[in-house]
């Protein structure tokens, strides 16, 4: 099942605002993807309808609401039930990975990931949905 639509829109859910910083140029400047960066999963859930992505990239690993907490309340509203995701871990063993797409989502990309191939990475995973 291809992806019908093209991918612009990003909502990136990390709180190290250096990681932040990077992963948004990647993908504003590599990839033409319009960002918008949230350092928590709260932060996530209150911008996800006024911004409406196509696609959501989550950390697993944040204070407060983690990503799989994140994941599982964007599935119970309508809204947002159907928005695909994309984990970043640096938990990167088999098992880890094995969970994490267990949760239903599209991807996961392991940290520390290539800046260069990461925009790419993502569009990949977004072209196989």
């Amino acid at each position: 099942m291809m992806s019908q639509n093209p991918l612009n829109r990003i909502m990136y859910v990390e709180d190290d605002p250096s990681i932040q910083r990077l992963v948004q140029l990647t993908l504003e400047r590599v990839g033409g993807f319009q960002v918008q960066v949230c350092d928590s999963g709260e932060q996530a859930l209150r911008d996800v309808s006024e911004f409406k992505p196509d696609l959501i990239l989550l950390d697993v690993m944040m204070p407060g609401m983690d990503g799989p907490q994140t994941l599982a309340a964007l599935r119970e509203a309508p809204t947002t039930e159907r928005i695909p995701v994309v984990f970043m871990t640096a938990k990167a063993g088999a098992d880890e990975v094995r969970q994490l797409m267990a949760m239903g989502v599209q991807g996961v990309i392991i940290k520390p990931f290539n800046p260069m191939t990461l925009a790419a990475e993502i569009q990949t995973i977004w072209d196989a949905i």
